[in-house]
């Protein structure tokens, strides 16, 4: 029997193997609908569906099918791929060319009613896509201070003119409650606003990762919904921290480069910079830093009062200066505690008729924050490290190389990453003497490894870090 006689041998011997290797329902999606073409001196032919198809195979299971191929075939293995064409459509006739003979060639299509949509279920009615914006998250109610400004003005930018900016990808990372999701979607708000053709799409990282579990092994409809989400305009991916595990980051990352490369814009929000994202591919994070990653950071006293009023005015409540004074000056970690706040203390006013004053602010806001005393800051650790090592301030936060310098200098890096709350590795490092992410990265392992080898060093972090210890 000669290779061109036994190539489907071959190929169904393959499936046998591969069959045993991945799970039945990816094998089911991806596998049986290649076919065999062609077997000439070792190299197999295979026609598979479409250049996305081909692509994702290779992406995803291309030590599974070298490492088969090697089994059946022999080292010299080779493969090949073969698009098939779209059948069982009508096709388009344009003519070609002019003076020549009259040609026609036909153009397979294929529209966007024929791509389904994931968020419509089977039985139901299909639907426009909906953004999935919330109204009230605008630019109109948003306040800009020196914690949001570079994102609000990226943002403005994206808004005017969509995939169009160097912004793309824009990254906003910060901790709860700053804003992240509010700046995403004002974005696509405006844009929907100037471009109402534009088809945009807000989603968290855990609904899409969700979906793409749902279309592999429930509904068995990979490749349309991958089709569905390259068709959007603006994809806004919240919380892109969720998006764990190697098959839905595959997927992303293929509906990332072809949003990218036909000049799509992507907005994405995460917790963390980047560079500090865990079991992420690093094809993936390389594409999240081609745009502009931006921090926000905590707002200072004249951003959160001005977000307190124009809040008060939104809700048509009168709330005193003073009040609000006090509100700014006591909450200082990020707008939703602020929000919460007032909302708690017009609340606790109205069910129990009283007048809204300090006093009963100070009654109200004690149960949300606490006490502050006992709160750990990047100021509070760096005081107490230079109280430790009796140095000033100065000398911790200056660009001193003296090994007692350097030394307690990492410390306080490497407890304010442990024992501050979403504090990202970019403040720590500008309240550091201005020091980048590397370094502040480079401090925490340096901590680390000491103090897994180095008794005494292990002693002077874990005094410090009883000092700073909360007081019950």
């Amino acid at each position: 029997m000669t290779d061109n006689e036994r190539y489907i041998d071959v190929w169904n011997n393959c499936l046998s193997i591969i069959s045993g290797v991945i799970e039945p329902q990816p094998f089911k999606t991806w596998f049986t609908r290649i076919r065999p073409v062609s077997l000439v001196n070792n190299q197999l032919t295979v026609e598979v569906p479409s250049d996305f198809f081909r692509e994702y195979l290779e992406e995803t299971y291309l030590d599974v099918i070298k490492a088969t191929l090697y089994r059946v075939i022999g080292k010299d293995a080779r493969l090949v791929y073969v698009v098939r064409p779209v059948q069982g459509q009508k096709p388009m006739t344009f003519p070609l060319g002019s003076g020549a003979a009259p040609t026609n060639k036909e153009i397979t299509i294929k529209t966007s009613g024929d791509i389904p949509n994931p968020f419509v279920y089977p039985g139901v009615a299909k639907i426009q896509v909906n953004p999935r914006l919330n109204p009230d998250y605008s630019f109109d109610n948003l306040v800009k201070g020196d914690c949001n400004r570079l994102a609000l003005s990226a943002g403005e930018n994206i808004a005017a003119a969509p995939g169009k900016t160097p912004f793309n990808p824009l990254f906003i990372f910060g901790g709860p409650g700053l804003g992240k999701t509010h700046i995403a979607q004002a974005i696509g708000l405006s844009i929907k606003q100037a471009f109402p053709d534009k088809v945009v799409l807000y989603v968290t990282g855990s609904e899409f990762k969700t979906q793409y579990m749902d279309a592999v092994n429930v509904r068995n409809k990979l490749t349309d919904f991958l089709a569905y989400y390259m068709r959007i305009d603006v994809l806004i991916v919240d919380d892109i921290q969720d998006l764990v595990g190697p098959g839905n980051q595959t997927a992303f990352f293929n509906v990332f480069n072809h949003l990218h490369q036909h000049g799509k814009q992507l907005i994405l929000t995460s917790d963390r910079a980047p560079v500090e994202l865990q079991n992420f591919e690093a094809r993936l994070l390389s594409r999240f830093k081609w745009g502009l990653s931006v921090e926000l950071l905590h707002p200072d006293y004249e951003t959160r009062l001005a977000m307190l009023k124009a809040r008060a005015y939104r809700e048509g409540v009168q709330v005193g200066d003073d009040v609000l004074e006090y509100l700014a000056a006591r909450i200082k970690t990020n707008f939703r505690e602020l929000e919460g706040s007032l909302i708690s203390l017009t609340a606790r006013a109205t069910m129990a008729r009283q007048d809204l004053t300090v006093q009963l602010a100070e009654q109200v806001i004690g149960n949300i924050v606490g006490d502050e005393v006992n709160s750990v800051s990047i100021d509070k650790v760096q005081n107490m490290v230079c109280e430790y090592f009796n140095i000033t301030h100065d000398a911790l936060v200056s660009k001193s190389r003296k090994r007692q310098i350097v030394q307690a200098r990492q410390i306080s890096m490497y407890l304010c990453r442990k024992l501050i709350a979403n504090c990202s590795l970019s403040a720590i490092g500008t309240e550091t003497g201005g020091k980048d992410h590397a370094t502040v990265l480079h401090a925490c392992s340096t901590v680390s490894d000491l103090m897994s080898t180095d008794r005494i060093f292990r002693k002077y972090v874990n005094d410090i870090e009883g000092m700073l210890a909360p007081r019950q």
